[in-house]
């Protein structure tokens, strides 16, 4: 019975490669040659991947790119990059701009976001990865910039304000060099290199030459399967490398091996086939067992009792996973109904990190918390390659889709935002403080607070969560880990400081200017210039005693405003050391304002650090260090 099993597999898969040998590659104008992973609109079902799928229109190649159409210029299947521009600019017409905003903000920004097609093209020097593309910045000031060499005139080309002046600055455009006066119109990025920033015509051409996005996620999800978040694109020697540990190299020479018996075993099926397929299942069997007796010891060593479930339950539960509530890196999260009534969140994990280490690292974490303000879990599921942990359902979904949202974000008072701030740090500070081990988060952000049906916040998703001893100040790491945007700085430079629970700080005071302001803090298309960095710019506002205009607010709404922002301006200090405890943060935000203290002017690098630490008096550093401890 196994042997006609065997067979019969081999003859599909036969079937299947022959069927994938026919998906020719495609043309359409001046792309002669559209291949796997791409695919023409026209082309057969099963040639390509539908995320990568391109228009014919008018005899031009099209991709649609956050809902907007681009004009395919290249595809490079060297480097796994593709070149694009707006088809609103032409070359010889320099007043063509482009028809929206785009920038780096708008891919993944996260190292292990894989379910984004397309990420912004990608430059890998060893084992770090730099985006690859400038930006050109149009702007309208209302005054006369001829003395700033960085603002480029567009030589009457452009013309935003009758009563103002137009200008573009090549390249990106940092904090310090924003006008008074100037508002940010537009962001359009490039891939040339070579062109002059002081020449208009230059920028313009080089804007009609396009911007290059990556596909290289896609490749490396099958080139480093350990671990695809280590693989990047060495432009010295034109290949992909996997950046793996010692174990690792061990684990996939392993892998290879196994793909060499297995190919030697399809040659020659007539003689070791039914052995071979009886080791694989053998081994498999006892690499998932070993999984789950992990867990299980776990589970009884910590004397936890969340539930355990069948894989069959969980489907049924699921309604064959009918409702999705969202998608991540780490898999995906369902509903369900217990068959006793109450609604739950199934959160299906992905690839499991070592002998099911992510599972166990969540079960470890949020197996042990009762406490308002995290979210409980209810159970779990292990079954062969299938791991499932069941959670109490948050009806009003995660944060960042209401706080990011005109309409949800209409829903919330700010008495209602910062009483959902006050729960959040209460429930970090609980992590470190209330329980026997300090449990750091490391990614801490509006997409991972979930709310209730009465708007009481719940930290989620303890994928990258880390156990460590109170006694003990510094943690050992590895990796960065986290979201771009949220992560400490200590993460990346090692010499500031050590990693810590002031990591955790960190991400919350970048996560409380979002509440506070209501918008993300990097907005590099945002109206006005004032706008782009909102932490720089609300700085000068609360140091010099300005209102703060961020909406219509009423007295008492900006005095909590001013509150949030002065508490998240603590935690975002460059040095771990300046930053306060969590514990403190929760006295912050629950007493009066006229007790907080300015903060220094905050800070995004190590160099900057000298010279603004040369800016503070020494009494005044030593009262701001034991002020936090």
């Amino acid at each position: 019975m196994m042997w006609r099993e065997t067979t019969l597999l081999v003859v599909l898969l036969l079937l299947i490669h022959r069927s994938h040998a026919r998906c020719l590659p495609s043309s359409c104008g001046n792309i002669t040659h559209v291949s796997y992973p791409f695919r023409l609109q026209a082309d057969p079902e099963k040639c390509g991947n539908k995320r990568y799928e391109l228009v014919c229109e008018n005899n031009v190649t099209v991709l649609y790119l956050h809902s907007a159409k681009y004009h395919v210029q290249a595809i490079n299947y060297n480097n796994y990059t593709v070149r694009v521009v707006d088809p609103a600019i032409q070359h010889h017409n320099c007043s063509s701009l482009p028809l929206r905003s785009l920038s780096r903000s708008n891919f993944s920004d996260t190292y292990d976001d894989y379910t984004d097609p397309y990420q912004a093209g990608l430059r890998a020097y060893g084992n770090w990865k730099a985006l690859s593309f400038e930006h050109t910045v149009f702007l309208n000031c209302n005054h006369s910039l001829r003395g700033n060499g960085k603002y480029v005139e567009t030589e009457k080309c452009v013309k935003w304000d009758s009563k103002g002046y137009a200008y573009a600055v090549g390249g990106d455009l940092k904090a310090e060099d924003f006008e008074v006066g100037c508002d940010v119109k537009l962001v359009a990025p490039t891939s040339l290199w070579s062109f002059n920033n002081h020449s208009y015509a230059s920028m313009h051409r080089a804007l009609a030459y396009g911007f290059e996005i990556s596909w290289v996620q896609l490749v490396c999800e099958n080139h480093c399967r350990l671990s695809p978040s280590d693989c990047y694109f060495d432009y010295s020697r034109r290949k992909l490398k996997c950046s793996f540990g010692i174990l690792q190299v061990l684990i996939l020479q392993a892998s290879r091996i196994s793909q060499i018996f297995i190919m030697a075993w399809a040659c020659k099926i007539v003689f070791g086939v039914p052995l071979i397929v009886a080791l694989v299942i053998c081994k498999w069997r006892k690499r998932h067992a070993s999984m789950f007796e992990n867990i299980e010891n776990y589970l009884e060593q910590n004397s936890l009792a969340p539930i355990r479930y069948s894989y069959k339950e969980i489907k049924k539960m699921t309604g064959s996973f009918k409702e999705k509530l969202g998608e991540g890196a780490f898999g995906s999260v369902f509903k369900a109904k217990l068959r006793s009534g109450p609604f739950v969140a199934i959160k299906m994990l992905g690839k499991s990190k070592g002998n099911g280490q992510d599972f166990i690292n969540e079960v470890a974490t949020i197996g042990r918390i009762h406490h308002q303000n995290v979210v409980q879990l209810i159970g779990f599921c292990v079954s062969g390659s299938k791991r499932a942990l069941v959670y109490e359902f948050m009806s009003n979904g995660s944060l960042d889709k209401i706080i990011f949202s005109k309409e949800g974000s209409e829903q919330l008072s700010y008495e209602k935002i910062y009483d959902i701030s006050v729960g959040v740090a209460r429930g970090i500070a609980y992590l470190h403080h209330g329980c026997e081990m300090q449990i750091l988060h490391f990614d801490i952000k509006p997409h991972n607070i979930l709310l209730d049906e009465n708007f009481i916040p719940k930290i989620f998703d303890f994928g990258l969560a880390k156990l460590h001893p109170i006694e003990n100040s510094i943690v050992t790491m590895t990796a960065a880990r986290g979201t771009i945007g949220y992560m400490a700085p200590e993460l990346f430079y090692k010499n500031i400081g050590g990693v810590s629970h002031k990591a955790d700080v960190y991400s919350f005071g970048m996560f409380l200017m979002e509440m506070a302001s209501k918008r993300k803090n990097l907005n590099p298309h945002a109206e006005r210039s004032s706008q782009m960095y909102f932490p720089f710019w609300i700085y000068d506002h609360i140091r010099e005693e300005e209102n703060i205009d961020i909406q219509d607010l009423t007295e008492e709404e900006k005095k909590i405003a001013k509150k949030m922002i002065i508490v998240a301006l603590w935690c975002i200090q460059l040095k771990p050391s300046n930053r306060p405890s969590m514990n403190k943060v929760v006295k912050m935000l629950e007493g009066n304002i006229e007790d907080l203290e300015i903060p220094p002017e905050p800070t995004l690098y190590p160099d900057e650090m000298s010279t603004n630490d040369q800016t503070i008096n020494s009494a005044s550093t030593t009262h701001s260090l034991n002020y936090f401890m």
